[in-house]
C-alpha cells in the first residue's frame, strides 16, 4: 500500500505529462506567450526538496528586473513538477486545469508580477 503523503493519486508517466504541459503552453493566448524571450520549460518529477507542496518554480531574472541582459545569458527555466501537480488532481481535466494555472502563475513571474498580485488576480 502506498502512502498518499508521499504518492500521487493520478499516474502519468514523464512523456504523457510533458506532452499535457505543451498542449497547455500552446493553449496560452499569445500575448502571453509573445514578449517570453530566452526561457526554457521543463519538466520534473518533485522539487529537490522532495516535497508535494510546490507546483512549480521560475528560475531567472524577471523582465522587469533586467538591466544589461542580452546576448550570452543562460535561459531562465520554468519548471512544472509532475508528482505534485499528479497529486491535488482528481483525473486528467483537473490536471489540465492546474498544468494551465502553474503555467500561467510561473510566465507571470517573468513579467515581473509578484505572489501577492497573483493572488488579487485569482492566479495563485
Amino acid at each position: 500500500m502506498t502512502d498518499e503523503a508521499t504518492a500521487p493519486s493520478l499516474e502519468l508517466d514523464e512523456a504523457a505529462f510533458e506532452e499535457l504541459v505543451v498542449d497547455e503552453l500552446d493553449a496560452l493566448p499569445d500575448e502571453m506567450v509573445e514578449g517570453l524571450e530566452n526561457v526554457v520549460f521543463v519538466t520534473e518529477a518533485r522539487p529537490d526538496d522532495g516535497s508535494l507542496d510546490l507546483l512549480g518554480l521560475y528560475e531567472g531574472t524577471a523582465l522587469t528586473d533586467r538591466g544589461q541582459y542580452g546576448f550570452g545569458e543562460l535561459p531562465d527555466r520554468i519548471i512544472l513538477y509532475r508528482e505534485p501537480l499528479l497529486a491535488i488532481s482528481a483525473d486528467l481535466d483537473e490536471l489540465r486545469d492546474q498544468i494551465h494555472v502553474t503555467l500561467v502563475h510561473e510566465i507571470a513571474h517573468f513579467y515581473g508580477i509578484d505572489d501577492d498580485e497573483l493572488h488579487r488576480l485569482g492566479w495563485a
